[in-house]
């Protein structure tokens, strides 16, 4: 499918599929989006612990960043699994350019390492990051009480609805652990519901910029 960089309301860029009249991040902000929901309404919600974080849809390796970023910042040791059937190609990523949006120059060798890892080996990012990606479809996760932390980023439910179904979510829930959390840019009623059918406990927050909500379930049990 053909794809474009585009600029986006904030200034970063991202990835637009044209086919589908669908991006990889928010039009309205690639990094206030991922801040916003997988930072303020994800990361920050643990302190001084080890995490064990999995990313549905790696993509750009934006959250992934970011991520790392504040992990640095805030003193957090990080277990970081990305799922991405379909990775990003290095022309794509120069034309991102996420370091210079993010005024991260000393972390241009660290995100040029996530991308050029190896698939399927766990790699030390930074002493307190480590990077594991597995090129497979979302639906061959096999973990078992393994995360304490999903950020659900995969495309939107409009062009793949198939991934979310109470089948996925069902993937999603057993991959965490007890008390571990999923939070997603999606607020769709068809989704909430899914995730409820399963176990999860749905919270409705405020979305980032463009959208009025966002959904983060939580496994209580």
């Amino acid at each position: 499918m053909k794809r474009k960089i585009i600029t986006t309301a904030d200034g970063s860029k991202t990835i637009q599929i044209e086919d589908w009249n669908e991006q990889y991040h928010s039009v309205h902000g690639a990094i206030q989006e991922a801040y916003h929901v997988f930072i303020k309404h994800g990361l920050s919600l643990f302190r001084d612990q080890p995490l064990s974080i999995l990313e549905i849809g790696f993509g750009t390796g934006l959250n992934a960043l970011i991520t790392l970023l504040e992990s640095k910042k805030r003193g957090l040791d990080i277990v970081y699994k990305g799922i991405e059937a379909y990775p990003v190609i290095p022309e794509e990523l120069e034309q991102l350019d996420y370091i210079e949006a993010l005024d991260a120059g000393d972390m241009e060798q660290c995100f040029f390492n996530m991308h050029q890892t190896s698939w399927g080996q766990s790699h030390p990012i930074l002493p307190n990051f480590s990077l594991i990606k597995q090129q497979i479809d979302f639906r061959e996760i096999a973990d078992v009480d393994q995360f304490d932390l999903i950020y659900f980023d995969a495309f939107g439910a409009r062009v793949q609805p198939e991934l979310w179904t109470e089948e996925v979510f069902s993937i999603m829930f057993r991959a965490l652990k007890k008390g571990g959390v999923l939070v997603t840019y999606s607020a769709k009623g068809s989704v909430r519901r899914a995730m409820q059918a399963v176990g999860f406990v749905v919270e409705r927050l405020p979305g980032p910029p463009g959208k009025r909500e966002m959904l983060r379930a939580l496994k209580v049990s």
